[in-house]
């Protein structure tokens, strides 16, 4: 019998359109003027890369990383510009809200949990490990109810010994907790920890960012 890392439950959202009525996908503002040239005084040449290993206590401190943001210059992130880069992200993630579900896929012709994730972070050239399990290792951990948008959300599905599936958060309320991740059947989709199955097989929440 074949056991498959990413198990579908309820759905949230299906598709960029939904989101769009919830409230959870939006075009981020551009940066001001101002914004901009402040961010182009602090741009440097190099990419942050993020693993268990390169993660020291300094990158945890400062959380500061170079990304590229697809627009004219990189931003650097720190405390008063960590938030855009999050909602660039997950508006990154959501623009795949819909697509199919592959296993090791990272495009939009597929993909699997940790591609997803790996993909929208390797966009903004924040480069984390490739299996949700290594990811876990990577960053904060943080109570569930800490949540906050752009964490990373893991869980241990069918039975197995060690995190296997992993989302991102794209929403926080008092009740739940909703992360946008890719599942064996339904694909790229928006689920939540009310869910039973997702209450019941999550393991942790790791802070990046």
């Amino acid at each position: 019998m074949l056991f498959f890392a990413c198990k579908p439950a309820a759905t949230i959202v299906t598709s960029k359109e939904v989101a769009v009525k919830k409230g959870l996908y939006s075009e981020p503002k551009p940066l001001t003027v101002t914004e901009t040239k402040s961010l182009e005084k602090k741009k440097k040449n190099t990419n942050t890369v993020v693993t268990s290993k390169s993660v020291t206590a300094e990158t945890k401190s400062a959380k500061r990383a170079i990304v590229d943001n697809q627009n004219e210059s990189d931003i650097i992130i720190d405390d008063e510009n960590t938030s855009y880069l999050i909602r660039q992200l997950i508006n990154s993630a959501s623009e795949n809200l819909g697509v199919g579900y592959r296993g090791g896929g990272t495009t939009k012709d597929g993909f699997d949990c940790s591609g997803l994730i790996y993909s929208t972070f390797k966009k903004f050239d924040i480069t984390l490990p490739r299996s949700s399990h290594e990811m876990a290792t990577v960053g904060t951990k943080i109570d569930l109810k800490s949540a906050q948008k752009g964490d990373l959300i893991f869980f241990i599905n069918r039975g197995q010994r060690r995190i296997n599936h992993v989302g991102m958060v794209v929403e926080v309320t008092d009740e739940e907790v909703k992360f946008i991740h890719s599942s064996t059947q339904s694909g790229v989709i928006i689920s939540s920890t009310k869910e039973p199955y997702y209450n019941r097989t999550f393991v942790q929440l790791n802070r990046i960012l």
